[in-house]
């Protein structure tokens, strides 16, 4: 386990004249029992947790129980596993969350930002929270294409600090993206990355061979007309990456006083295979969409100084234009 973040708590509970009573030597972690600081007994119950993330190969974040699944959909289904550049981005959660002042200067931060400015838009004034959805080699996978392919146009919906748009990037020529949130938006021009009104993205102006949606369709009012001006950029043989966090729950963060869309997807079922299989015959096949395949990837989050990662269930979907004929 790592010292140094627990001995830095130490020193603040100290320094706070918080009565910290040990009963073991100082060179070794007391069990949690015997610690009475709230701080301390959380930094412990973390690094025991992250000792046994650290050697879970995490095969429940990407299974689907395919019996449960319409045969039709079950061919399109593609199954993944904790690769290399997913495990290096859970490495680089686990090394920000010991940053214990870090941490610390972040939460106390958000406690006062937070009474007037989005999670969101205080994640990318403080750098932190960055997403994390599908590694290089899964998108390429997803996509049919070849390492040294590069594609003219991306568009990527939503695109928070720009993290993911980062790996999307890299096979294709020019990048556009949308973002509610100022401070992202100030984060996304940092990259290079050009960032398009929200008000006039689908306006038809310019069209797209791959469009990313990811994790939007929960956090915006109007989700179908999103669908809608998705497949209408679209080049004849382009396509969109959308993602959803499944259990489907919709939560609109921005512009919403009730926090509820506008619009409303109507998802069957309740478990992650009833769900993604409603999305795809209940959704994206009546707005004229052809869905090449899909899977199951975590949705992870960079963590806090209590946990190094939170994750969701994402299913990704590869959709293209249905054929006309």
């Amino acid at each position: 386990m790592n010292l140094s973040i627990y001995l830095g708590c130490v020193l603040i509970e100290l320094l706070t004249a918080v009565n910290i009573r040990m009963s073991q030597a100082a060179d070794q972690i007391p069990g949690i029992g015997h610690i009475r600081s709230p701080l301390l007994r959380s930094v412990y119950n973390k690094m025991r947790e992250d000792e046994k993330q650290k050697n879970n190969p995490h095969d429940d974040w990407y299974t689907v129980d395919l019996s449960k699944v319409p045969e039709e959909i079950c061919a399109k289904f593609l199954q993944f596993n904790q690769d290399e550049e997913t495990s290096q981005f859970l490495n680089q959660c686990y090394e920000k969350s010991d940053w214990l002042f870090t941490q610390l200067g972040h939460s106390f931060c958000k406690s006062v930002l937070g009474w007037f400015m989005s999670s969101t838009s205080i994640n990318g004034l403080l750098k932190r929270g960055s997403m994390f959805v599908f590694s290089k080699d899964q998108l390429r996978q997803m996509l049919h294409v070849a390492p040294d392919r590069k594609g003219n146009r991306l568009l990527d919906l939503g695109a928070g600090d720009g993290m993911v748009t980062d790996i999307m990037a890299e096979f294709y020529n020019v990048v556009d993206s949308t973002e509610m949130s100022p401070t992202m938006v100030w984060r996304l021009k940092e990259k290079g990355f050009n960032v398009i009104p929200v008000d006039t993205w689908d306006n038809g102006a310019v069209t797209y061979d791959l469009i990313g949606c990811l994790n939007l369709l929960d956090r915006c009012d109007k989700p179908m007309r999103i669908l809608q001006s998705i497949h209408r950029l679209l080049t004849p043989t382009g396509r969109a990456i959308v993602a959803v966090v499944l259990p489907f729950e919709p939560y609109v963060e921005f512009n919403s006083s009730d926090h509820k869309p506008i619009e409303s997807l109507l998802i069957k079922g309740k478990t992650f295979e009833e769900q993604a299989a409603s999305f795809i015959t209940d959704v994206f096949q009546p707005l004229g969409f052809f869905v090449e395949h899909f899977t199951r990837l975590p949705y992870l989050c960079e963590g806090d100084l209590n946990q190094s990662f939170f994750v969701l269930n994402d299913a990704v979907f590869v959709l293209k234009l249905k054929d006309k004929g």
